[in-house]
């Protein structure tokens, strides 16, 4: 008895936990549109411990560029107290239009664009090293949200019985205060602007 209720119980988490061929791409996608300043509007993970609201570390998209051969690179900034450190992570095309990866940091991480209207975006990554980890992120040009859009996503969240976790955006913080003086300087420094 105590065996099956284990099985049960595995193959219940096992379902929750998305495959690729699971996760839909937007037909026609078109990396060029959505090359640009992204603003986080939703944020979901499988694993409700990714992010505390008591930890002070975010992880920010600020944009998305296309590369020559295909490849996209995404701009990250991990923003602290007093502390922004950015990030590119660059990805490949892999299988259909919309899907890339990149295995070159000790694991692997697969982006899927899933659904894009190019104001708006859901974007799906996949980070596999000793454990597999699901972010699913709801994305426009401007902090006004979109109600079919987040009705999208939310099917999504639910779907994949994903735990939302606290957004942050580059320029704002949390509670609305600006970023510091010294992080404002450092990101535009790494953006290339004055």
């Amino acid at each position: 008895m105590l065996l099956l209720l284990l099985l049960a119980l595995s193959l219940g988490l096992a379902s929750t936990q998305e495959t690729l061929e699971e996760v839909p791409v937007q037909p026609g996608f078109d990396a060029q549109k959505v090359e640009g300043r992204w603003l986080t509007m939703q944020l979901a993970t499988s694993h409700k411990d990714l992010v505390l609201p008591t930890d002070p570390l975010r992880l920010a998209l600020h944009s998305i560029q296309t590369k020559e051969g295909g490849d996209v690179e995404l701009v990250l900034f991990w923003i602290g107290e007093e502390v922004c450190r950015g990030m590119n992570v660059t990805v490949h095309p892999a299988g259909r239009p919309g899907q890339y990866q990149d295995s070159s940091v000790g694991g692997s991480m697969h982006i899927c664009f899933v659904s894009t209207d190019y104001s708006n975006l859901i974007l799906y990554v996949r980070l596999e090293d000793v454990e597999v980890t699901s972010l699913w992120a709801l994305l426009a040009r401007t902090m006004l949200e979109d109600p079919m859009w987040l009705g999208r996503y939310l099917e999504y969240v639910e779907k994949f019985h994903l735990q939302k976790v606290l957004v942050f955006n580059v320029a704002v913080s949390m509670s609305g205060v600006p970023m510091s003086r010294r992080g404002l300087d450092w990101l535009h420094t790494q953006l290339g602007h004055p």
